[in-house]
This record gives C-alpha cells, sequence and structure tokens, in this order.
C-alpha cells in the first residue's frame, strides 16, 4: 500500500467512519451513554498506556542491561504508546485499533506484523543488532544437497551391481 494511499485513509476515512460509528452507537444507546462510553474508553487508555508503558520500559532497560538485544521491548514500547494514544482519540474504531496494540496477548500478535514491516526494510545487520539473530526453520530431508566433501572410495575390483527403480515425486 503506498504511502499517500495510507495518509488518505488516516486522514479522511478514517474520521468520516469514527463519526458514523459514534452516531450510531449513539442511535442505539443514546447520546449521554456513547458520551459516558467515549470519556470512559479515554480514560482506560490512558491507565493501560501508564501500567503497559512502565512494563515495556522495564522490560527494555532489563535488556539493555543483561547485554541482550532490546528490539522485542523496543517494539513493545512503541506498541504501547501508539496504541496507548489511540486510546485517548475519541472513537471506538481507533479504542478497538489501540486495544490491540495494547493489550499483552494481541500485542505479540501486534509485534510480530512490525518486525516483519521491519525486517522488510532493515538491513541484515542493524536488524541483528536491534533483534538478535534471526531464527530459522530447520526442515531435515532424506539427503543433504551439499554435504561435506568425504575422502574418495577405494577403486573397485569388481562393478557394483546395478539396482532397478522407479522415480517418484512425492506431492509437498
Amino acid at each position: 500500500m503506498s504511502r499517500r494511499l495510507l495518509l488518505v485513509l488516516l486522514l479522511v476515512v478514517l474520521p468520516i467512519a469514527e463519526i458514523a460509528v459514534i452516531i450510531g452507537v449513539g442511535k442505539a444507546i443514546g447520546v449521554p451513554w456513547t458520551i459516558a462510553l467515549l470519556l470512559a474508553s479515554s480514560v482506560a487508555g490512558a491507565w493501560l498506556l501508564r501500567r503497559e508503558g512502565v512494563r515495556a520500559w522495564r522490560a527494555f532497560r532489563d535488556e539493555a542491561a543483561a547485554g541482550r538485544p532490546p528490539g522485542n521491548a523496543a517494539t513493545d514500547g512503541l506498541l504501547v504508546l501508539v496504541g496507548g494514544l489511540l486510546m485517548v482519540l475519541p472513537g471506538f474504531i481507533t479504542d478497538v485499533i489501540g486495544l490491540l496494540m495494547v493489550a499483552p496477548p494481541t500485542r505479540r500478535l501486534s509485534r510480530g506484523f512490525v518486525l516483519r514491516v521491519v525486517d522488510r526494510r532493515m538491513g541484515s545487520q542493524a536488524r541483528a543488532n536491534l533483534f538478535g539473530p534471526r531464527k530459522v526453520r530447520v526442515r531435515y530431508g532424506p539427503a543433504q544437497r551439499n554435504p561435506a566433501p568425504s575422502p574418495p572410495p577405494p577403486p573397485p575390483t569388481t562393478p557394483p551391481p546395478a539396482i532397478e527403480g522407479e522415480i517418484v515425486d512425492r506431492p509437498d
């Protein structure tokens, strides 16, 4: 998605959608309850921002003090900051998005998305310095592609026996 399109969505479409949702909620539960719900979500956002922000800061500080790469703790801190700010803004859509960024169980999912974006834009050395070595999945197959060189076998005195067989492709 291009940056301009994202900017248009954030500055034009999101406020229109927020107003439409607020009007819809106001018609469903009444104007005073809607205003009370918006105020309560802003207060909850400020409280979560403070609580989870302190936790993220401690985790970042502990990682840095232990000499480990602080990338995940820094990402958590960034998600808590952005999510808390979204919850403080009036509106139900931004509250839901902010809650997904601030709540610890869903923050892990958000962190995965942020790390994939950072991984595409950051060099491998900078990423390794910030987030530690890359974790890879290893699958063991029937044969290695480039095995370590072994000493040549002694020359055969008789030719080896021929083995007949059929090659079958295995579906993946």
